[in-house]
């Protein structure tokens, strides 16, 4: 009887540890496979870049604008050139032109010889040199004499004194020489000549002299600029200067250029004969983009106060399967945050969800991050 009961019984309780172990194998399996999907989706939309990879890219990363953007006000506007990057080089005494040394168009660091100029007024200035040199050495042997002298009793302390300051009269008149020559660029080479110096660094953007000219005193003869930093000169209606504030982003275009300067100055007068405000903005021109003198457009990015509105550049949004991305900063590199787009204002986009404004995001060249998700995105479904 025992036995025909365990013989019943040993099949149930197999059966029931089976169906125990198929019931526990089973969400294992779901929640490997839901982790193996959580682990992919978190990689979705991520560039894995380096500092250096970044700035190889020319990718900026910047920070959105948070006050909103109430307006752009489109002007005209000039280049022009900084007033302390533009200098003079002259001769400061008159003669003859033997060497010249740049043209039109060359680069130049402060300090370069740019012209030698042979001058009989140089070759007074350094005889006055040997002249109270020579007398500078007479009257340090006198004072020598009498200072063994008077150790010696021999000589009063009169002579003495008179000796130390006849030492100190040449001393003064042989400084006073060699600055007067260093004045006129004294140098080159010769007793009769003198160098003209560049006293600025930047490029020769005009040239007055001519090989053998005689030139006069003060005259101009080369005309060095630096244009590194240019300003962007603009003029505008009273009502929209009170708008501007020195620090205003300044978006400047003209064919095939775009680039973003600041505005740096804000006039409190009007002027007189246009009844406008001048307002100044500073450019970068590290590349020689711009030319003083030329005609661009510029609009200056006015902000909203009292909004918390979130823009930014409309360079930095990239569509991702017709959906409006931005990427953005990452201790590895950037990831792809979608975004939903307002108004646009210039160059800017308003965005009103997607971003609160504490990101660093990619602007210039985020077309490259673009690409480089699209890459990795290939490779994985390959």
């Amino acid at each position: 009887m025992k036995m025909s009961m365990l013989r019943a019984i040993a099949p149930a309780t197999l059966a029931f540890t089976l169906v125990a172990c198929g019931g526990g194998s089973a969400p294992a399996g779901n929640e490997a496979a839901e982790h193996a999907e959580e682990e992919g989706h978190a990689e979705e939309g991520v560039v894995t870049l380096s500092q250096q990879q970044i700035a190889e890219a020319g990718i900026e990363v910047v920070r959105p604008t948070v006050g909103g953007v109430a307006g752009a006000i489109e002007v005209s506007a000039t280049i022009e050139g900084d007033p302390q990057g533009v200098q003079v080089a002259s001769a400061a005494i008159g003669g003859r032109l033997v060497s010249l040394t740049r043209n039109l168009g060359q680069s130049v660091s402060r300090g370069d010889v740019l012209a030698v100029i042979e001058s009989r007024e140089a070759a007074t200035l350094r005889g006055d040199i040997e002249a109270a040199r020579a007398r500078l050495a007479l009257a340090q042997s006198n004072l020598r004499r009498e200072q063994r002298l008077f150790a010696e009793r021999v000589s009063p302390e009169q002579d003495l004194i008179a000796a130390r300051t006849a030492a100190t009269e040449a001393n003064i008149a042989l400084r006073q020489a060699q600055q007067q020559l260093a004045a006129t660029g004294g140098g080159g080479g010769a007793l009769n000549r003198i160098t003209v110096r560049a006293p600025i660094s930047g490029q020769v953007v005009a040239r007055s002299a001519t090989l053998g000219q005689t030139v006069t005193a003060d005259a101009e003869l080369f005309r060095i600029a630096n244009l590194s930093t240019v300003s962007i000169a603009m003029s505008l209606l009273p009502a929209d200067a009170g708008r501007v504030r020195p620090g205003s982003r300044v978006e400047v275009t003209a064919p095939g250029r775009r680039q973003e300067g600041r505005v740096t100055f804000v006039s409190p007068i009007l002027d007189e004969t246009t009844r406008l405000v001048s307002v100044i903005a500073t450019l970068d021109n590290g590349a020689n983009d711009w030319r003083v003198g030329e005609t661009v457009s510029a609009s200056i990015i006015v902000p909203a106060g009292g909004d918390t509105t979130v823009a930014v550049p409309s360079a930095a949004v990239q569509m991702i399967e017709d959906k409006p991305h931005v990427f953005v900063r990452t201790p590895t590199g950037f990831k792809a945050v979608p975004v939903t787009l307002g108004r646009r204002n210039g160059g800017q986009v308003v965005v009103t969800a997607g971003l609160n404004g504490t990101e660093q995001i990619a602007s210039t060249n985020s077309f490259t991050l673009k690409a480089e998700l699209g890459k990795g995105e290939a490779e994985h479904e390959d």
